[in-house]
C-alpha cells in the first residue's frame, strides 16, 4: 500500500470520551520500550511520526493516526513500566479496555513482545485481556535485527509457547531496522480493507 497522507487526529487521555471514527482502526499493544513507536513509523513509512519518548511509560494518550483518510492506526499506551505508580499503571489499564471494549471499528489488535526474550507477566496477561475482550491478537516480535537468524525459531517457539497461541494464530517476526515483517503486517491490513471496500461497493 501506498502511503499518500498521515495525520495525528485524535489524541483522547484517560478522561476523554472516545472518538466514533467511522472506518477500520488497527490497534498497537505493548510493554514500554518495546518498539511501538519505530514499528508504526515504519509501517506509515515516515521517519518519526509516531510520538516517541526518551522516558519510558510517559505516553498516557491513545493515538488516532488517519491514514489515507481511510482508516486509523491506534497507538494505545504502553504497559509494565516499572518506575510508574500502581495507581497510573491501574488507569492506563482501564484507558485500554475501555477502548478495546466499546470500539465499533476495531478490526485488529497487534500485540508487540520482544523478541529477544521470553514474555513478560505483562505480555501474558495483555494476551489473555486481548482475547476476552473478543479479538485473535497478532504478535508482532519486534527487534529481529537484534539477533542471530540462528535463534529467530527458537524465540519465536519460546513466544508461542509463553503466551499460549493456538496453533492458527498468527505471529510476524519484525524489524524496524530491515524492515522485515512489515509486509507481511501490510498484508493483513490491506486484505481487511479491500474486503469492506468490496462489501461497501456492492
Amino acid at each position: 500500500m501506498v502511503i499518500k497522507n498521515v495525520n495525528l487526529e485524535i489524541v483522547c487521555g484517560i478522561t476523554s470520551k472516545l472518538p466514533e471514527t467511522g472506518q477500520p482502526e488497527f490497534a498497537f499493544a505493548g510493554k514500554s520500550n518495546v518498539g511501538k513507536s519505530s514499528l508504526i513509523n515504519a509501517l506509515m513509512n515516515r521517519k518519526a511520526y509516531a510520538r516517541t519518548s526518551s522516558q519510558p511509560g510517559k505516553t498516557q494518550t491513545i493515538n488516532f493516526y488517519h491514514i489515507n483518510d481511510t482508516f486509523y492506526y491506534v497507538d494505545l499506551p504502553g504497559y509494565g513500566y516499572a518506575k510508574v505508580s500502581e495507581e497510573v499503571k491501574a488507569k492506563w489499564g482501564k484507558m485500554i479496555e475501555r477502548y478495546l471494549h466499546s470500539s465499533k471499528e476495531l478490526r485488529y489488535v497487534f500485540l508487540l513482545v520482544d523478541i529477544r526474550h521470553d514474555p513478560s507477566v505483562n505480555d501474558k496477561q495483555m494476551y489473555q485481556w486481548i482475547k476476552a475482550q473478543g479479538f485473535s491478537p497478532v504478535v508482532i516480535a519486534t527487534k529481529l535485527d537484534k539477533i542471530k537468524r540462528s535463534q529467530v525459531a527458537k524465540q519465536v517457539k519460546a513466544i508461542r509457547t509463553g503466551l499460549a497461541m493456538e496453533k492458527e494464530g498468527v505471529l510476524i517476526p519484525f524489524s524496524a531496522q530491515t524492515k522485515d515483517g512489515r509486509e507481511e503486517i501490510w498484508s493483513l491490513i490491506d486484505q481487511t480493507i479491500s474486503i469492506e471496500t468490496d462489501i461497501q461497493n456492492e
